[in-house]
């Protein structure tokens, strides 16, 4: 039986928009037939990409032939795009952040739910291999209970682009990367966070934050670390995590790394002290050889589908989402009170709008 195809408009040819597009032409459930731009460069470039472009939006919401509408444009247009999608029988895509707060997302999920249509935000970073390793070990126990887990992005080339530079247009690190640090924390640790700290960096003088860092505590004991920086020249490893048997980390998108165990199969062997500057320490000391095992990182876990293919069945009422909209709300409203820890400089309680999965 062949698979119904879904005709796509994307709506923002920029780098995502294009982006999008390419990966879609590997995708048989999905197929682009067109896209909208308000720069006219723009239309030009999706037409030498091979697709046509619509002179205006309201023509893509006119067009009976188009099933979804997939919104990559600057955040702060997104909720009028994606409502009136909606409204015009569209199902849609959108870029992450889905918005900037959270009241706008429940404007948007109340259109979705009465017009029967599929709102699925874009919150493509599920499927990096580096969060589906560390989520295996944190599922697995691979070193035994994660208690503290470190996530890090660091560039040294300043934020991209031009809009991302204004809050305005809903730019700066914590909703540009933040938004999938974030999100990665709350699919894997499924408990509610009992507080947050942060600071955002401003060192680059744009209006918007440059870079933050922010500590999450878990109510189930688990600490989370996390960190953009685009001013870093020396960066630090992509995920460092520590374990009740071991400690693992992955340097970088290239999947190097490794994890580091207690040897179970040797007694307790005391370190011997080692010249530490001007003194002696044993408590520094590094385990001897025989005490310890370092093994490969273990295989990550397999999503049941693409996020692509993931939609086009929950169109089809054939799935669930595998980005659920409660869990894209719960990550605006922890990015909101990252921003309010950063602002009041104070530890920030009682926010989380958890639900267990189980």
């Amino acid at each position: 039986m062949s698979l119904k195809t879904h005709s796509v408009v994307i709506v923002g040819y920029g780098g995502m928009g294009s982006y999008h597009g390419k990966l879609i032409l590997d995708n048989t459930r999905l197929k682009v037939t067109g896209t909208y731009d308000v720069l006219a460069s723009r239309r030009e470039a999706s037409k030498e990409d091979g697709y046509p472009a619509y002179e205006s939006y309201e023509a893509v919401l006119e067009d009976p032939s188009v099933d979804v509408v997939l919104i990559a444009t600057p955040n702060d247009v997104h909720k009028e795009l994606v409502i009136s999608a909606m409204q015009h029988g569209k199902h849609v895509i959108c870029e992450k952040p889905v918005t900037m707060n959270v009241k706008d997302f429940e404007e948007m999920m109340t259109v979705a739910k009465e017009t029967g249509r599929v709102l699925m935000v874009h919150q493509n970073r599920r499927w990096d291999e580096d969060f589906r390793i560390i989520k295996e070990m944190y599922d697995k126990k691979t070193i035994g209970d994660l208690f503290q887990i470190e996530s890090r992005v660091h560039g040294a080339n300043g934020i991209p682009g031009d809009w991302r530079h204004l809050e305005a247009y809903g730019g700066g690190m914590l909703l540009d990367w933040g938004v999938h640090l974030l999100d990665q924390f709350v699919v894997m640790i499924d408990s509610k966070i009992t507080s947050v700290t942060s600071r955002l960096s401003f060192i680059l003088g744009d209006e918007v934050d440059d870079g933050f860092d922010a500590v999450l505590e878990f109510e189930n004991g688990v600490t989370a670390i996390v960190e953009v920086g685009t001013t870093n020249f020396i960066t630090l490893p992509r995920w460092y995590v520590k374990g009740t048997e071991g400690t693992a980390v992955i340097e970088d998108w290239s999947l190097t790394g490794r994890s580091v165990m207690q040897n179970r199969e040797v007694g307790k062997i005391e370190p011997k002290p080692i010249k530490a500057g001007v003194g002696l320490t044993k408590t520094m000391a590094p385990p001897s050889e025989e005490a310890t095992v370092t093994e490969a990182l273990p295989k990550a876990f397999e999503h049941e589908s693409s996020f692509y293919d993931n939609f086009a069945n929950v169109v089809e009422g054939t799935a669930e989402p595998i980005v659920k909209n409660s869990e894209v709300l719960r990550v605006l409203n922890l990015i909101e009170n990252v921003f309010k820890a950063a602002r009041t400089r104070e530890v920030v309680k009682d926010f989380d709008i958890y639900e267990p999965k189980n």
